[in-house]
């Protein structure tokens, strides 16, 4: 193979979904080189990250470095972001960049994995009940994002994607992956979720556990480990023009558990968190607008919003969610607050000692 066939252009490689799926790339026993995007690079982050992938260069810089992403993404024939699902300007430089690589190497188009989310399709009920029947109900085999109200998160960047993939002219292979709310402790560079930092940063403003709205609405989950597994499969049926792609290219990735409210969520967390002398009271009740207002609107449509979806593609590639049918989502919650309370702390605290 010529080093364009060998190498994947990496972002998010020090997240929690990026790391994971170069933990299982890893495993896999691929050899790819990797070029991962990273900002504040240190020798400890560069360390600490080929512990997970050893076969990998680092260039420094952030989702806004134009010439750098148009630049790697125009060399390495497979792109795969894990890295911000909501950020329009990196996806089009990115683009640029894998058009450019087209238009060098007619016939073998390059190969571009976007990481979205679930909450693409966000009935915005902002945490309100509402009649089970008046859902949306969604699969990928009939998904398009063109269907999707243009407000609801991560519209703006599938739908460039989406274009990208059914161009005629220097053409883009393009896959979607849309994960659920992800749990469970991960084992590469970043260990705890996004998602439950999110709560406690929020928690820690008005000292108690909480919604957006009431917290009736439902959400769909998926372990870390069954995510990663997904991805490495998608990518896989990918390199053996076996996956579903551009106009086809829609992969749900969440568990077959039935949904779970937002209010049993956080209450479980609060409750936990009082037991420890965390909080002053346990459960969870509706965040004031001194929470709500600094995520806008996008927080009422990534957590007060119902999921019902059924996630078809890989099943046809013979994946199956078994970590998140061996560990629940609730019963993973309190090792992975434990382990988000750790990367909340400031390094050389009590708490979090400088690392040799």
């Amino acid at each position: 193979m010529t080093p364009r066939e060998e190498t994947i252009f990496f972002l998010g490689a020090t997240g929690f979904i990026g790391s994971q799926l170069l933990v299982s790339l890893g495993r896999a026993g691929h050899k790819f080189h990797i070029v991962a995007l990273v900002r504040q690079l240190t020798e400890e982050k560069k360390a600490k990250i080929k512990e997970v992938y050893a076969n990998i260069e680092f260039v420094e810089g952030t989702l806004t470095d134009a010439d750098i992403l148009i630049e790697q993404a125009s060399k390495a024939k497979y792109v795969i972001n894990c890295a911000s699902s909501d950020h329009p300007v990196s996806v089009q430089y990115i683009l640029t960049g894998l058009e450019k690589q087209s238009a060098s190497n007619p016939g073998s188009p390059p190969l571009y994995l976007h990481t979205s989310g679930m909450c693409i399709v966000s009935d915005n009920a902002r945490g309100e009940p509402v009649d089970e029947a008046s859902i949306p109900r969604y699969t990928d085999t009939t998904f398009s994002v063109d269907k999707i109200p243009a407000e609801n998160p991560h519209v703006n960047c599938d739908s460039l994607v989406v274009a990208a993939g059914t161009r005629k002219e220097n053409p883009v292979r393009t896959i979607i992956m849309y994960p659920a709310w992800v749990y469970g402790l991960g084992e590469g560079y970043r260990k705890s979720s996004g998602g439950v930092r999110l709560f406690l940063e929020a928690n820690k403003i008005v000292g108690h556990s909480g919604t957006w709205g009431p917290g009736c609405n439902s959400f769909v989950f998926v372990h870390i480990k069954d995510l990663a597994a997904g991805m490495l499969k998608i990518f896989e049926a990918a390199l053996e023009g076996k996956a579903d792609e551009g106009v086809e290219g829609y992969y749900f990735l969440s568990s077959e558990h039935p949904q779970i409210t937002w209010k049993e969520y956080t209450s479980k967390l609060g409750d936990m968190l009082h037991s420890r002398g965390v909080y002053s009271e346990g459960g969870s009740k509706p965040y004031p607008p001194a929470v709500t207002d600094l995520f806008g609107d996008f927080g009422w449509r990534l957590i007060g919003c119902n999921h019902r979806v059924t996630a078809l593609r890989l099943k046809k590639l013979g994946w199956e969610p078994t970590e998140s049918k061996r560990v629940s989502l609730l019963d993973s919650l309190p090792e992975e607050v434990d382990m988000a309370f750790y990367d909340l702390q400031p390094k050389g605290s009590i708490l979090r000692p400088e690392e040799e």
